[in-house]
């Protein structure tokens, strides 16, 4: 075992505790559901760019700007092409977001309690003092809430709110996202809008008219592009000036050609995206008639997971369990959902499977 020797290491480094990734398992035949992968595999139109260009440009830095792509993302969002950024995975978005925008001294950034855990790994990282705001009792993100802490004594660093929110699956409508940003408009608000496409609605029209707004999206979940790694975000001209400043100050080539050639192909094939986003939100509504036919409360979701609890049966348990099965979901032991299970959305033959193995296993425990 590697001794780490801290005293190389910066203060900030040394008590950094990193954000711990769904489980990649090294063995085949389970059935995954612990990441919101999608269960389908990217547009062939995907393949074939990639295998076009990989015979030919492998020799060759990429385009630094992404240029083709950027065109592509603002023609299909209908927005200039100076509104765009990309980066390497919506996690590096995310990471120059937080570094361009919410480094305020003695200013906090506000999010939810129960959220996407990058957001605090970041402000650790970036010394961002955080305040987290509280979900309401059904777990849904709390207007009043963040109004209150906005008007506080402590400056406002910005405000990031996940939509629809990870791991609730909760979606906020426009109405709510403009009061968000009505809170602070000298501050950037970021909407992170990694499941949107699965049901929920997109704020990119209110980016015209509100100069603080940042959105960001990935082509990891509709796209099923996870392992090529392709993020974006669409904000006015300063907010994405600023991204560019820090990406070219950290990494001036942060997508290669492949990444970017498939993720061209997977926006131009428009008819293979619509019909898998329809089928996996189609797979998400029989998924959650059948659990809560066992008797689990299933949070409504806009994603393409499911966040649910039993009142009779322990979540960590039932997780240990489903994996003796080979079955993989996700629990996290914050003490809010540490009854909860994060459950997503596969294929129908993986959902009926799961359904009918957690009825076994609950006859199991109540006999």
């Amino acid at each position: 075992m590697t001794v780490v020797n801290e005293s190389f290491m910066s203060p900030r480094i040394q008590n950094l505790q990193p954000y711990q990734p769904g489980e990649q398992p090294k063995v085949g035949g389970l059935v995954k559901l612990n990441t919101n992968e999608n269960p389908y595999p990217p547009s062939p139109q995907v393949i074939d760019a990639i295998a076009e260009v990989a015979a030919k440009s492998l020799k060759l830095y990429p385009d630094p700007e992404s240029d083709q792509l950027c065109d592509t993302i603002a023609a299909y969002h209908g927005v200039p092409r100076e509104q765009v950024f990309v980066g390497n995975g919506s996690d590096e978005v995310l990471a120059h977001a937080f570094c361009a925008f919410f480094q305020h001294d003695h200013a906090k950034l506000l999010f939810p309690d129960v959220t996407y855990n990058f957001y605090s790994v970041y402000c650790r990282l970036f010394g961002i003092e955080a305040e987290l705001v509280p979900l309401d009792t059904n777990l849904c993100i709390d207007v009043a809430a963040f109004s209150a802490a906005a008007q506080a004594n402590t400056p406002i660093a910005g405000i990031v709110v996940s939509n629809p929110n990870a791991p609730t699956g909760e979606s906020l409508s426009l109405d709510t996202v403009r009061d968000l940003l009505a809170l602070n408009p000298q501050r950037v608000v970021l909407v992170d809008e990694a499941y949107v496409d699965f049901g929920g609605q997109s704020a990119v029209s209110l980016v015209q008219e509100h100069p603080n707004l940042l959105i960001v999206q990935t082509l990891s979940k509709s796209r099923s592009l996870a392992g090529l790694r392709v993020g974006f975000a669409i904000g006015q001209p300063a907010l994405i000036s600023a991204l560019n400043r820090v990406k070219n100050s950290f990494n001036s080539f942060p997508l290669g050609c492949l990444a970017q050639a498939g993720a061209v192909a997977a926006f131009d094939d428009k008819a293979y995206f619509e019909q898998t986003r329809q089928a996996v939100m189609a797979t998400r509504e029989r998924l959650a008639q059948g659990l809560a036919g066992l008797g689990f409360e299933v949070l409504p979701s806009k994603a393409n997971f499911l966040f649910v609890r039993h009142p009779q049966h322990n979540a960590a348990q039932l997780a240990s369990r489903l994996r003796e099965a080979r079955i993989l979901v996700r629990h996290f032991r914050q003490e809010r959902v540490a009854q909860y299970l994060r459950i997503s959305i596969g294929t129908d033959q993986q959902a009926t499977y799961l359904v009918k193995v957690l009825e076994h296993l609950l006859g199991q425990q109540d006999a």
